[in-house]
């Protein structure tokens, strides 16, 4: 079975090319083309000469992603929808910045699975199920296409920030993930400092204990969405194999072993979780510890027409309240609300389509 070349880090290459006899600088060089230049054919590789590519050609491959379709949206966010090689899609999300309320750059939302298992009713991609992980090469492979795409454009600004909130539980495949965050932050690679790099779980506490052993300094989203046990298990079924006790608890200790900053996720939704008992929830749920409550109205999608979005005046009532509790809440900068910009809507608007043909 032939190898990966978006798969391996360095010391894995350098094995892969001891055993074709090759010098030991090879392996840097090729690193170098498939993470830094990132190469999506073998013959871009013109400094390795022909018998090293033709061995590459005869045990190795370049995972490539072709890009089934794009939407932009009015405020320039693009949501590309990639087929696998074995007949799969997966979206990520462009997201530029120019200076309007942060700092220019390229933040690109990826995914991390095919599907989800997770089953949260409000999400999109919950609603499709779960397929299967990305590989590796799959997971990098997302920000390398878009940045080919941003030079085709002209773009001069590469993705700079990743975050890991598209398809998928990230912490399902934290092995995989954890490998592209070292090929992505890699200095010889696309140099993405880990601080600009987010992972975003609904709360799967094992493997967020396992994370927090890792000591890596990235950014840590978890999906809250209620303050209490039982609504939160009415919208995420993960609550009731995780509740909010033990979640809150694998939490705390994460943050004693990182000393980072977590944001918390919350998915506004008329009527059921904005109330002001809420906030005093939240207060009780939060207190002590160093965190931030991104508030975002909830999108709407197929299927989840008892979830409506409140209204500005409500979502800016509802973040003032939570500051004069003493709460660091923000109202998250929308992107891409017009393209089906939340997780899993273009792919299930597509698997619609072609299982209607």
């Amino acid at each position: 079975m032939q190898q990966d070349l978006r798969s391996m880090n360095l010391e894995e290459m350098a094995a892969l090319l001891a055993e074709a006899g090759q010098p030991a600088f090879r392996a840097k060089q090729l690193f170098g083309w498939i993470h830094q230049k990132q190469v999506a054919h073998m013959e871009q590789m013109h400094n390795l000469g022909k018998p090293l590519l033709s061995y590459l050609e005869q045990h190795c491959h370049i995972t490539v992603m072709e890009l089934e379709r794009k939407q932009v949206s009015r405020d320039g966010t693009e949501k590309f929808l990639f087929r696998l090689a074995d007949g799969n899609d997966i979206e990520c999300v462009l997201m530029r910045y120019r200076g309007d309320l942060s700092k220019q750059r390229n933040t690109l939302c990826i995914s991390s699975q095919v599907g989800c298992a997770m089953g949260c009713t409000f999400c999109a991609t919950g609603q499709g199920g779960f397929v299967r992980n990305l590989t590796v090469g799959e997971i990098v492979s997302q920000v390398y296409e878009v940045n080919r795409h941003l030079q085709a454009e002209g773009d001069e600004l590469p993705v700079g920030n990743v975050v890991f909130m598209g398809m998928g539980e990230p912490l399902l495949n934290l092995d995989h993930v954890l490998q592209a965050i070292g090929l992505l932050n890699h200095p010889q690679g696309q140099q993405i400092g880990i601080r600009r790099i987010t992972v975003s779980t609904c709360g799967i506490v094992p493997k967020l204990q396992e994370l927090a052993q890792q000591k890596l300094d990235l950014v840590l989203a978890v999906s809250l969405h209620a303050p209490n046990n039982e609504q939160r298990s009415s919208v995420m079924p993960v609550n009731r194999q995780y509740p909010l006790e033990q979640l809150m608890a694998a939490c705390r200790k994460y943050q004693a072993i990182n000393r980072n900053r977590i944001s918390f996720e919350y998915a506004l939704i008329a009527g059921f979780n904005d109330q002001p008992v809420h906030v005093q929830q939240l207060k009780q749920l939060l207190q002590g510890m160093d965190c931030h409550l991104n508030i975002i109205p909830v999108n709407p999608v197929a299927n989840t027409a008892q979830f409506s979005r409140p209204d500005k005046k409500q979502v800016s009532a509802f973040v003032k309240a939570l500051q004069k509790a003493g709460l660091k809440a923000s109202v998250r900068e929308e992107k891409g609300t017009d393209i089906d910009g939340a997780c899993g809507q273009l792919r299930g608007k597509v698997l619609k389509q072609q299982q209607s043909v």
